[in-house]
């Protein structure tokens, strides 16, 4: 698998991308931190608790306002694996698949272990954020997935029936690849969807939203985005339930005002089909990025995961500035998200400054070691 080459980067360019991609991963975040409270309370339940419009503000989860879920720790490692490939690719290892499950197995440790172990020295900076080393409700198909060593393929998958979101919602990061093909990009999402889901639904489901996430990156209208989605999909076995979903998504648009039922009717049953719609349509009718999100929270389907990619969506179309500022202050682990943001965008505009086959920053190789 390779990329292709990339935009011209000038300094507009650099400015506009490095907005989009802080805005995609907060936009991950807060919105995670926005559901996470109501996450499988009915609709009657979440307007019991907060008031007749639903959970309209940060509320307290985890025992405080702004607290992020396991989606948002693992998009961050996809972050993390992606930074990791381009670095590695020096030494001519180039399979970011690969790079990625040790990403993932990186999170994983962060479930089991106290905290940081400063042993191990190949772990780079950001396995050693000691906010990361939380449970926060990590579905039993990423314990299982990540486990152990073994790392899922498109011809193994882990999880072969599991159809649940937890794949795609950590799937915005490879939709940052803007200097990649669209087909790369789906490519990529979905040979790291099945290291922990690997049921068609779930897979092509995480490679749908990344490339909808690559097109507003981009600066395609998010409806021009979702088509170019459908037409990735379309090529591709068992993708008929992704497809549909985002059909319906795209039908339910023109069915005047946006409502907490059609959102959970978009929803369905959590499957990743479902929960990929329900995300798109928020972020195509949402007004703004508050009333998007909102609108992603609150209804009977599951918040969290909802709100994460809306949150996503919204922010690789309109950039850090448009998220919520009140939202933003109190989110959990923010300077690691900035920093871990810019990282990512200093090292796909200006990589070869970073490091080459020939030197190096060690700052950077220390940060990213190439193990």
């Amino acid at each position: 698998m390779g990329a292709t080459a990339g935009p011209v980067w000038g300094r507009a360019e650099q400015q506009d991308f490095r907005s989009r991609v802080r805005g995609t991963l907060l936009g991950v975040a807060v919105g995670d931190a926005l559901g996470a409270p109501v996450d499988g309370m009915a609709l009657e339940e979440i307007r019991a608790a907060y008031g007749p419009q639903g959970v309209v503000d940060l509320v307290p989860a985890y025992g405080r306002r702004g607290a992020v879920t396991h989606l948002t720790q693992l998009t961050l490692f996809s972050v993390d694996g992606l930074i990791r490939a381009q670095v590695r690719r020096d030494t001519g290892a180039w399979h970011p698949p690969t790079d990625l499950h040790r990403a993932y197995l990186r999170w994983a440790a962060t479930q089991r272990d106290w905290g940081p172990d400063e042993r191990r020295e190949d772990d780079g900076w950001l396995a050693r954020e000691e906010w990361l080393y939380a449970r926060r409700g990590p579905a039993r198909s990423l314990l299982i997935g990540f486990g152990d060593e073994k790392m899922g393929t498109l011809d193994a998958p882990k999880n072969p029936g599991e159809t649940g979101p937890e794949a795609a919602a950590r799937s915005a990061p490879f939709g940052l690849l803007v200097g990649w093909e669209p087909q790369l990009v789906i490519q990529l999402a979905v040979e790291c969807a099945v290291q922990s889901h690997g049921h068609p639904t779930a897979c092509l489901a995480a490679g749908a939203y990344a490339v909808v996430v690559h097109a507003l990156a981009r600066g395609e209208s998010p409806d021009g985005a979702v088509q170019r989605a459908l037409a990735m999909l379309a090529a591709r076995p068992g993708h008929e339930p992704v497809s549909d979903a985002l059909q319906r998504a795209l039908g339910a648009v023109r069915q005047g005002m946006p409502t907490p039922g059609r959102v959970e009717e978009l929803a369905g049953d959590g499957g990743a089909d479902g929960v990929v719609s329900a995300a798109v349509y928020c972020s195509l009718v949402g007004e703004d990025v508050r009333h998007g999100l909102r609108l992603a929270a609150n209804h009977g389907g599951p918040s969290a995961a909802i709100t994460a990619l809306a949150g996503g969506l919204l922010g690789a179309l309109h950039g850090e500035t448009a998220l919520p500022p009140a939202w933003l202050a109190e989110l959990e682990g923010r300077p690691t998200i900035l920093e871990l943001a810019d990282d990512f965008a200093m090292e796909m505009t200006q990589g070869p400054a970073l490091h080459s086959p020939a030197a190096a920053s060690p700052a950077w190789l220390a940060r990213y070691p190439r193990a």
